[in-house]
């Protein structure tokens, strides 16, 4: 029989597999990343709204002095992904995952600033041996220098954005953190879209196989995805769980291959140079592990 731990772990595979297929889901969409974000957030706070109403009710309930991050942190999730897919839409899937593959470093460099910690050596040499691989991928890939600076830009929006999470689900349950953050985003994306009138048109004009696209990033690779993820962190080690979520751009990649198929290939120096922040990944994890 199925232990609980390795059913968790078969779920948090089958649930980062399930983030690495955003990306092709945002590139096969039609529309323009403002309102993809806008559907996608729109879809899954009204998910995860019905489950907390139907399961939770009284998680709707949130102390005042919280409100300021959870509006920050609701802005800084819409903005990393309207900058994601629109890395996509111009650099495509390949490129974009090996940018925001640097998250983990940029998260080493800022924790320390952001909760006030000492700074580790061996995370200022990993982040270095990463920077390494970076270059190789901006060297190998220069014609695209635009797309990958969105990429990392919302690479760095999502380090933010981890980093107010980090600060709001110790003090609220995880679940009605992101139902709030969800909603912020999808207003504040939403006024966004009724103050741009070129952008309504085809914000509120969705071809079915775009909505049909929407809606299953929305529901099963937002709010499905976050739900089990939050369960099943409790039978897996902070190590294990870091060392799979790195594999989401390996997933993204493969899976863009195999949509995509020779519009994805890339030079032998992006695969080393995305190689090399992989393991600069893996090692800076297994040195934690060690330490922990």
């Amino acid at each position: 029989m199925q232990s609980a731990r390795q059913k968790s772990l078969f779920q948090f595979h089958f649930i980062v597999f399930l983030f690495g297929f955003t990306s092709i889901l945002g590139a096969l969409v039609t529309l323009p990343a403002i309102p993809i974000v806008a559907w996608r957030m729109g879809i899954a706070s009204a998910i995860i709204g019905l489950y907390l109403a139907l399961r939770n009710p009284e998680k709707f309930k949130i102390p005042k002095q919280h409100w300021p991050l959870l509006f920050a942190g609701g802005l800084m999730i819409a903005i990393h992904w309207i900058t994601f897919f629109h890395a996509i839409k111009i650099a495509g899937v390949s490129l974009t995952l090996s940018m925001m593959a640097t998250g983990a470093f940029l998260t080493a460099l800022l924790e320390p600033l952001f909760y006030k910690k000492k700074i580790v050596l061996y995370e200022l040499l990993f982040g270095a041996m990463a920077l390494l691989g970076l270059g190789l991928i901006f060297q190998a890939e220069f014609d695209q220098l635009w797309g990958m600076v969105v990429a990392l830009i919302s690479a760095v929006l999502s380090v933010l954005f981890t980093l107010i999470n980090g600060k709001l689900t110790h003090r609220l349950p995880a679940r009605s953190v992101s139902f709030y953050e969800l909603l912020i985003g999808f207003l504040a994306v939403m006024l966004y879209i009724l103050i741009n009138p070129q952008l309504q048109l085809g914000a509120l004009s969705v071809e079915v196989s775009d909505f049909a696209l929407l809606f299953i990033l929305g529901s099963i690779c937002t709010a499905y995805a976050f739900i089990v993820s939050v369960s099943v962190m409790k039978e897996l080690s902070p190590f294990t769980i870091m060392i799979i979520i790195n594999l989401e751009p390996v997933y993204g990649i493969l899976l863009s291959l195999l949509f995509f198929g020779e519009k994805e290939l890339m030079s032998t120096n992006f695969y080393l140079g995305l190689m090399v922040i992989l393991i600069a990944i893996a090692s800076n994890g297994y040195f934690k592990s060690r330490k922990g």
